[in-house]
């Protein structure tokens, strides 16, 4: 069985971050057979690491930035 390549699309050009309980997220990638998004996790100004987080739980205007097909 073959599996495709598992497409994204890459954000970190677009600049698009949001703040939720004193953390800063910045979307990198958005994988839309997954619908999910890779963030890039900064608190206190320090970068924690990267993490995948569902789109259902970004807000309705970061979800029309990344506009998924």
């Amino acid at each position: 069985m073959l599996r495709k390549k598992q497409k994204s699309i890459e954000l970190s050009s677009k600049k698009i971050s949001f703040t939720r309980e004193n953390i800063l997220y910045k979307v990198i990638r958005f994988y839309p057979s997954k619908m999910s998004v890779d963030v890039m996790v900064f608190e206190n100004k320090v970068k924690q690491g990267i993490q995948n987080m569902a789109f259902a739980q970004l807000t309705k205007e970061i979800k029309k930035l990344i506009k998924p097909n």
